[in-house]
């Protein structure tokens, strides 16, 4: 592929546990390895998960380079944080395929009128926006009566109902019932996948602009640096708070010098009540990254993580009661 001509660009979206970063990570193992590829990632809570993730399992020396936007949706604030982050992607990168994926919470209609403004019109080739849906959550009022759950299909150009493999025999239906009667929804293309397992050839479908306001705003150039990671306190540890859109969050950023124990966080976490926590930890066995969705946590190794860092999602501010001291209860050493 050609370099030098406008990056050809997917937004994956979806709401909260929809499986957006494991659909990212199966795309990238099945990169071209001639290519280089970009990822800018959004997150909902302030200290940033979903990178660390992705750079613990593909990185630059794969040709994968990937910049994070914490803090709710990145299109805030005249869209200043996603123009530094997305112009020092493609200027360092020089990708030939950027992926995009905004918070779970975050709005996909006006990322996507960021892209289609003036100064990135002749750099990004907008293609598919790939919107992946729980087909569970359609039993859901919390989740069908949400603007923003809404808004991520009304985007779509291809619909991907993920994690099939845990539906029961109603949810499939009754997801192809919610899309037909719901206004702008209907025939959209849908696919049913299990873990994430996009197929590369929805990439190409042409993006549909006319999801997208009738008058994109014209967005100047920024010239500017992404901000440094935030200074840790003398306590050892940084606590960020965040709401919107109906959920809360809290994260905390620990001293990287800091090393927990795996098991005692594996039963912490495990006793969460919130709709969403990940995680990646420095431990006495490696680097350890746990998430939960649904009440089901799972846990993985990465390769190498600059910190270990924690963020829960929740509706419910009881979830956060008494978490903080359990988790510096984990702590083996300092």
């Amino acid at each position: 592929m050609a370099r030098g001509l406008s990056v050809i660009t997917n937004v994956i979206t979806g709401f909260l546990g929809a499986g957006k970063s494991t659909a990212i990570l199966h795309l990238l193992k099945h990169k071209p390895p001639d290519e280089r590829w970009a990822v800018l990632v959004n997150e909902f809570g302030e200290v940033g998960i979903d990178g660390s993730l992705l750079q613990g399992r593909e990185g630059e020396e794969q040709g994968v380079f990937v910049r994070e936007v914490p803090g709710g949706c990145m299109c805030c604030a005249a869209g200043l944080p996603m123009q530094v982050a997305l112009t020092t992607l493609l200027s360092r990168g020089r990708p030939d395929r950027l992926l995009i994926e905004p918070t779970g919470l975050g709005h996909p209609e006006e990322v996507l009128e960021l892209l289609g403004s003036k100064y990135y019109r002749n750099a990004l080739d907008l293609r598919a926006t790939i919107t992946l849906v729980d087909a569970r959550k359609v039993h859901d009022a919390r989740y069908t009566e949400h603007p923003t759950f809404v808004q991520q299909l009304a985007v779509a150009d291809v619909v991907v109902a993920n994690k099939t493999d845990q539906y029961g025999a109603d949810d499939l239906p009754a997801l192809r019932s919610f899309l037909e009667r719901t206004d702008g929804l209907a025939g959209k293309p849908l696919f049913e996948v299990e873990r994430g397992a996009l197929d590369l050839q929805w990439l190409a479908v042409p993006g549909g602009r006319s999801h997208a306001h009738g008058h994109a705003q014209d967005h100047d150039p920024v010239a500017a640096e992404i901000p440094v990671a935030p200074e840790i306190p003398e306590a050892g540890y940084l606590r960020i708070d965040n709401e919107g859109e109906g959920f809360l969050s809290q994260g905390w950023i620990f001293d990287p010098s800091w090393i927990f124990d795996e098991e005692q966080l594996h039963s912490l976490l495990l006793g969460v009540d919130a709709e969403r926590v990940k995680a990646v930890f420095l431990t006495e066995g490696g680097v350890t990254a746990f998430n939960m969705v649904d009440g089901v946590l799972t846990k993985s190794s990465l390769d190498e993580s600059a910190d270990s860092r924690v963020e829960v999602i929740s509706s419910d501010p009881g979830s956060f009661v008494g978490l903080e001291e359990a988790l510096l209860g984990c702590v083996l050493r300092r």
